[in-house]
């Protein structure tokens, strides 16, 4: 599992994080892998692209999994 650390606000939004950590290659990318049901954040389906994303949240997408922290 990979980790995410946060710098700074406290939280970074879903498709920010997906980007960041190469999960996406894109921003767009990111939105439509979200809308289509495609990402899991603790274990649940997310379909928020701007989802604040906290420490101690995962995220998972094709087989990746990133904790932030």
């Amino acid at each position: 599992m990979e980790e995410f650390k946060l710098v700074r606000n406290g939280f970074v939004e879903l498709n920010d994080l997906m980007k960041l950590t190469g999960m996406c290659e894109s921003g767009g990318m990111a939105k439509t892998m979200i809308i289509e049901g495609r990402v899991v954040v603790d274990g649940k389906i997310e379909l928020r692209r701007r989802r604040k994303i906290r420490a101690g949240q995962i995220v998972r997408f094709e087989g990746r999994e990133v904790r932030v922290v």
